[in-house]
């Protein structure tokens, strides 16, 4: 078969090509990165489909001809790139969300699409872990005291920033997904009571304790954790009436999605001191530069989306690209298929 594997500037080629190595060898493989071209603009429908892209679809169909499988990161994939080669027969994402492929047109050719769902799952639960400890200990705080040129002078000074273990407390998981149910390991290890609410998942007799409703979890909660796939049913599910159900002093995490948070109503909740803190890794996006108002708490963390930033994130993508193409050679049934619903398998 002859493979193309495009990286771009989040994630280089040279993971496909690592990924790849003694696995393809067998294969006419070429590795290529996408170049970033702010001037692009769609004009195509099929362009308007896709989301959260590097380069131009032009430069990505320029390498397609004889192609048989084409695997991308965040490289453009439109009918155009798609029609490129009349030999193509799999179509490979390495991302969570194929928001990058314009998925109908995909389907439409009868082409499968492969993704690599749950491969940021270790990263992102290990950074929702990190929250939890810097909350609990309050260092937020302690950061900004030394930011602003403060010291401690002595023990007894150094009282004001006496903060908790995680050993002893709730941990309120909305989600236990992937990441959710990495998560609950993580805290139960730490001496943490776990619950679960998850309408579509159990924990199963070995888990964390599953709660049947939202509310019950925020009031048995000394953190939340947001954890849930994002979508029409559950935009803002946690508003000011979710937060008021909360724990005095609880904390709450989001390392899902922002859509999940009502944000005015966070703001709101942390003005009034009824939260002992928030940590956000997706907010959500405001027209303005400077500093996020969020941040004039200081019992605050926000990052700028670094969840599944991580080497092993990239190369576990690779990987799981590389074993789906094996499969492909082999003549074996394919695992992470996006649009099975579109296809004959």
């Amino acid at each position: 078969m002859r493979i193309l594997a495009v990286g771009d500037s989040y994630m280089p080629s040279s993971y496909f090509a690592e990924a790849f190595g003694g696995v393809l060898d067998d294969h006419d493989i070429r590795f290529a990165d996408i170049t970033p071209d702010p001037a692009f603009s769609p004009s195509t429908k099929s362009e308007t489909r896709l989301r959260e892209y590097q380069g131009a679809p032009a430069e990505l169909a320029s390498w397609m001809p004889a192609v048989d499988v084409l695997a991308v990161h965040g490289a453009p994939v439109s009918d155009a790139v798609l029609d490129a080669s009349s030999q193509l027969r799999l179509v490979c994402c390495a991302r969570g969300g194929p928001v990058n492929v314009d998925v109908e047109a995909v389907s439409m050719r009868a082409l499968t699409l492969v993704n690599t769902p749950g491969k940021n799952a270790e990263a992102v639960a290990d950074l929702t872990l990190a929250f939890l400890v810097m909350l609990a200990r309050r260092l937020p705080r302690a950061q900004r005291f030394l930011e602003q040129g403060n010291r401690v002078r002595d023990n007894w000074d150094g009282a004001q920033f006496i903060g908790s273990d995680l050993r002893r407390h709730t941990l309120g998981l909305i989600g236990y997904g992937q990441v959710g149910s990495r998560v609950a390991t993580r805290a139960r290890s730490c001496g943490m009571a776990v619950l679960v609410h998850d309408p579509y998942a159990r924990s199963g007799a070995d888990g964390p304790e599953q709660v049947d409703t939202l509310g019950e979890l925020l009031e048995r909660s000394d953190f939340v954790s947001l954890h849930a796939r994002a979508g029409a049913g559950n935009e803002h599910m946690i508003d000011a009436a979710a937060l008021k159900r909360m724990r005095p002093g609880a904390c709450l995490i989001n390392t899902a999605r922002e859509s999940l948070l009502d944000e005015d109503a966070l703001d709101d909740a942390l003005s009034r001191g009824h939260l002992g803190g928030a940590a956000l890794d997706v907010v959500d996006a405001v027209a303005s530069d400077g500093r996020h108002r969020l941040l004039r708490h200081e019992n605050v963390i926000l990052t700028p989306h670094v969840g599944g930033a991580t080497h092993e994130t990239l190369a576990q993508g690779a990987e799981m690209i590389a074993a789906e193409i094996s499969r492909l050679a082999a003549g074996e049934p394919l695992v992470n298929v996006f649009n099975a619903p579109a296809v004959a398998l």
